[in-house]
């Protein structure tokens, strides 16, 4: 893999990423043939892997579909996801940028959860409308394996409840399936990816998200130190998550 993506923008993502995302894309029929998929970019460095990881398979897998991103500002004064739009159109995969004040709306209109909640039930409502609005049947998000994880642990200590991210689902609505590609890769390997490839990472710096130690912070701790001292945490993890994950939707 070169060090440096190429003058169209695309790169080859290595075979391990690419056979964890073909895994979880297979087990659970995330894409079909005819699909209009529409990936949230945020441009950090796993909405950005997973949009090469998408690419490459769109000129490679025999399924046929039709792939487009959406990129939304909630107005942070430390996110600028302009240098996207032009990174897009060198690839020449079409792109939509919604910017709305989500950061200034947030202390007005939270109902008692906490503010990245907020903002992610935000940021979904508009990439729902984005994706209705332009054709697309299928909602693409890059959370990793280690996302999952986390997700689990905080649910189980701080909600008593035993849940984690699905992977592959339909919306309240009936309309849209909503897609995770990265279920069973890591962070280190997107990370590693962005970093070889020189994919062009924005760097997200939200105060409410990154300021604090939050839980999400304090579980990832957890999960790195437990993990060097047990290698096979993360595979034991994701047997255990299995029954969580739910079926591909009809």
């Amino acid at each position: 893999m070169s060090g440096a993506a190429p003058s169209d923008g695309r790169v080859r993502p290595p075979r391990s990423l690419l056979a964890a995302a073909g895994r979880a894309i297979g087990d659970y029929a995330m894409i079909r043939p005819g699909d209009r998929v529409l990936l949230g970019l945020s441009g950090g460095k796993d909405s950005l892997s997973l949009l090469q990881v998408l690419l490459h398979l769109q000129a490679k897998a025999p399924i046929r579909f039709d792939l487009a991103t959406c990129t939304v500002d909630p107005q942070s004064p430390d996110y600028d996801p302009s240098s996207l739009k032009p990174y897009l159109a060198t690839l020449g995969v079409p792109h939509y940028h919604e910017s709305q004040p989500i950061v200034a709306q947030a202390g007005e209109h939270m109902r008692g959860d906490s503010f990245c909640a907020y903002c992610s039930r935000m940021r979904r409502g508009i990439l729902y409308r984005v994706a209705r609005e332009n054709g697309c049947n299928v909602l693409a998000l890059a959370q990793h394996l280690d996302d999952l994880a986390e997700t689990f642990l905080m649910s189980a200590f701080f909600g008593g409840k035993l849940r984690t991210m699905a992977a592959h689902y339909l919306n309240d609505a009936g309309d849209l399936r909503v897609i995770r590609p990265l279920i069973y890769a890591r962070e280190r390997q997107t990370r590693d990816f962005a970093l070889k490839a020189g994919l062009p990472v924005v760097h997200e710096n939200c105060p409410a998200c990154f300021a604090m130690p939050m839980q999400r912070f304090q579980m990832k701790q957890l999960l790195a130190a437990q993990e060097l001292e047990h290698p096979h945490l993360f595979a034991s993890l994701l047997t255990a998550m299995r029954p969580l994950m739910g079926a591909a939707p009809e």
